[in-house]
């Protein structure tokens, strides 16, 4: 089975619930943040909703108060640089929203990919 990258991070997170792997991608996540030195701790039990608005506004914030580590987040979790400039930066809301999406893809795959091989 191939890995297919989901077009938003409902069907994203959606997926992760078919296939069982939705705990571990909330691991993944608090794992890779606390790399990063931006402990976060999503619980177990939060929901896909919950952990949408969540991750939205901790890329929001990070974007507007702590640009460095922000960076530096984006380079841990190894989102593609190319596609964070493909990103339009003018509405910050949406850049965190599209950048939230893109760690959350990134970290999907990660799981995924462990997951299957």
């Amino acid at each position: 089975m191939n890995f297919i990258t989901p077009k938003n991070t409902d069907l994203l997170l959606e997926e992760a619930e078919k296939e069982a792997l939705y705990l571990k991608l909330i691991e993944q996540i608090n794992k890779d943040f606390n790399l990063a030195n931006e402990g976060i701790d999503f619980p177990k039990s939060i929901s896909p909703e919950e952990l949408k608005i969540q991750m939205h506004e901790k890329v929001y914030r990070m974007i507007q108060y702590k640009f460095a580590e922000y960076l530096n987040l984006l380079y841990i979790i190894d989102v593609s640089e190319d596609q964070i400039k493909k990103l339009d930066g003018s509405d910050l809301v949406v850049l965190a929203e599209n950048v939230a999406f893109l760690i959350l893809k990134r970290e999907w795959q990660k799981v995924w990919f462990r997951n299957k091989y």
